[in-house]
């Protein structure tokens, strides 16, 4: 039984803050400011260069990947750590409409993050293969499989809303149809139990500063499954996926399996940092977390419902239906964020009218919960959000 009460206490949290934005960016594990200091002072310090061998820094990226792919499900060496979840996504379509060339469609859906689509239109853009990009309403994306979609491509977690996809069912409906499919993780990873080698999961992406803890600008992983990853071709043919490095051949050849989808050089310090707030994991059992989550969104939900009528909630009301989030509509919804946050309650707004807020068990609890719904009635009910300070908008949202 996983001790939150314990893995409370591995957090830095701010006097006087209650957090419920984990889903954008994890707070500090205290463990993390040591780790980091440690790595410079020690490693880069006194190592110097020799840290790559000394320090092991050049293997970091798989032997993380591997205590990331205990969290998703996935074997061990399927899954590599490095630069940004772009760029991954961007590895993983690129790869897998090699697999599928006589085939024209990228089905994806119009919850989707914006980025993955943005990936998505400046590869068709630059194959120049007459490929295109579909988006369907979620509920919708399974009867609009057929034989010209090479590639499903969707998030697991609706970022605004926090809609959850049944992964296996799609999966499945997507390989009857021969399409591979791709699932970025972003809001999954370290919130949800889940299997992708069960599931059959062609490809898995992801990054690691949301549930996962690792700061700001943390790095992604990707997972491809063990029978494709020889195949694979990566169209970034960076440097740390070449089959020798430090051969310096004029030409690119694959590395095995999954190392072929490393590209550029590690970020240590941030993957120190990683390595720290990982260990955090040892002691949690993700069903554990799951049914906590449930039972504290459950209660925001409530609570807030209750409280906020002139609130519409824009989450699905089936907890299975749900991630780690859960998000309620309103037409001022960034002044009201503005306002929670200066009463220390953190959530986030994304646009045009949600007021999103994580649920981390990890470090909240139900005590948490009720406070920021009371904060969050005295915001609402006294019109504490309109004022010309809060409606100014901050380059990040």
């Amino acid at each position: 039984m996983t001790d939150f009460q314990a893995t409370k206490a591995l957090f830095h949290l701010p006097d006087g803050v209650i957090y419920l934005d984990g889903n954008s960016l994890g707070p500090l594990p205290k463990a993390a400011q040591a780790r980091v200091a440690a790595c410079v002072q020690d490693e880069w310090g006194q190592m110097l260069i020799t840290g790559w061998n000394k320090a092991g820094w050049m293997d970091q990226p798989r032997r993380l990947g591997d205590r990331i792919g205990a969290l998703i499900g996935a074997p061990a060496g399927s899954v590599v750590l490095g630069d940004t979840l772009s760029i991954k996504v961007y590895q993983a379509l690129a790869s897998a409409l090699q697999m599928r060339p006589g085939r024209k469609v990228i089905l994806s859906d119009t919850g989707n993050f914006p980025s993955d689509l943005y990936m998505a239109e400046g590869l068709i853009a630059g194959l120049d293969q007459d490929h295109r990009l579909v988006t369907v309403a979620p509920d919708q994306v399974a009867a609009h499989l057929s034989d010209e979609v090479a590639v499903l491509m969707l998030t697991e977690v609706d970022y605004r809303t926090g809609r959850k996809h049944d992964m296996a069912a799609l999966i499945r409906a997507a390989h009857a149809v021969g399409a591979l499919v791709i699932w970025d993780l972003a809001h999954s990873a370290g919130a949800l139990p889940m299997d992708v080698l069960a599931a059959q999961a062609d490809f898995a992406v992801g990054c690691t500063y949301k549930y996962l803890n690792s700061g700001p600008g943390g790095p992604a992983f990707i997972y491809v499954a063990p029978d494709l990853a020889d195949q694979v071709r990566p169209a970034l043919s960076g440097w740390l996926g070449h089959a020798a490095p430090f051969a310096f051949d004029p030409d690119y050849r694959p590395g095995a399996g999954i190392e072929r989808m490393r590209v550029g050089t590690p970020p240590v310090l941030q993957m120190a940092a990683l390595e720290a707030a990982l260990d955090v994991w040892e002691s949690v059992d993700m069903q554990d977390l799951r049914d906590r989550s449930i039972e504290l969104s459950e209660l925001f939900i409530a609570e807030v419902t209750r409280r906020c009528p002139q609130l519409t909630l824009a989450s699905p009301t089936d907890p299975q239906q749900r991630g780690s989030q859960v998000s309620f509509r309103f037409a001022d919804g960034y002044a009201v964020m503005q306002a929670l946050i200066a009463r220390g309650v953190i959530g986030d707004f994304r646009a045009p009218d949600i007021l999103r807020f994580g649920i981390t068990p990890l470090y909240i609890g139900a005590d948490d919960i009720q406070r920021a719904a009371e904060i969050l009635e005295d915001v609402m009910t006294n019109r504490l959000w309109d004022t010309p300070a809060y409606k100014i908008r901050s380059a990040v949202t």
